[in-house]
């Protein structure tokens, strides 16, 4: 790990202004990517910006749509009364993540703007239409994700809250690495006041992903028999020593039609 300096600001506005103030800062929210990337030496920030004393973590449910906290932790999410009663699926793929030591310390803010391929908070995202809301906008789920790794967040611009709105049904079924439990696929699934909605994690190699296909499948009848004859080329699936392109997108159909069926 290289030196840096170490702010704790305590409140929005100071943050953003030490983002601002140095383009070789980084922001630091549970650190489950960033702490490790610092100890491999992967990255050398100048300042590393702790977002821990912000807030940012209120989980309410108001009319159609529940507003969770960016600096709220997978634990909070997955043990949240009013998540599991509005859109239980989310609190259950909050539980899935990692390990108790993980979803204590990772929050959902810091998981958006990490925007690693394999993480499970991308699929209910987008597959639910959610609002990424940041201290200068709001962004559409459909805007947001622009590629491994890659958002459409600006340069010294901070998640503040994700607003999903609450779906007829949902589920997310993920295929999980037995080590990390991250998705080698994950499937989330919807269908609500944003019509049917697909998405995958895990498997594409430009990270999260609509299946269009299995969404027109599903708006004609919403069973797992619908989506029994939709298959996903393996040309873009990712390829590593946990499985091959072909297998993941054979994966994509099975762990698609699992959701359906949990979905109800």
């Amino acid at each position: 790990m290289y030196d840096f300096a170490y702010q704790k600001p305590s409140t929005l506005a100071d943050a953003v202004a030490a983002l601002a103030a140095d383009g070789d800062a980084k922001a630091l929210a549970g650190g489950q990517t960033l702490i490790p990337v610092l100890k491999q030496r992967l990255n050398k920030p100048s300042t590393v910006i702790d977002l821990s004393k912000l807030g940012l973590t209120g989980i309410t449910v108001t009319g159609d749509s529940v507003t969770i906290g960016a600096m709220a932790t997978h634990a909070a999410v997955a043990a949240s009364a009013d998540v599991k009663r509005a859109i239980p699926a989310l609190a259950a793929l909050a539980v899935g993540i990692g390990d108790i030591q993980v979803r204590n310390r990772g929050t959902i803010g810091g998981s958006m703007a990490n925007n690693d391929p394999s993480a499970c908070y991308p699929s209910a995202v987008l597959a639910l239409g959610a609002t990424i809301t940041t201290n200068k906008r709001a962004i559409a789920a459909d805007d947001y994700f622009q590629g491994m790794f890659t958002t459409a967040l600006e340069p010294g611009e901070v998640i503040t809250s994700v607003s999903f709105p609450i779906p007829a049904k949902a589920a997310y079924v993920k295929f999980k690495n037995p080590a990390s439990r991250y998705a080698m696929v994950g499937v989330f699934v919807a269908t609500g006041p944003k019509g049917v909605r697909v998405a995958v994690t895990g498997a594409g190699q430009g990270g999260v992903f609509r299946h269009t296909a299995a969404e027109a499948a599903l708006a004609s009848g919403f069973s797992a028999a619908a989506v029994a004859g939709v298959s996903i080329a393996a040309d873009n699936m990712n390829s590593d020593i946990h499985a091959s392109a072909p297998y993941r997108a054979h994966l994509v159909g099975v762990i698609t039609r699992r959701a359906v069926t949990a979905a109800g």
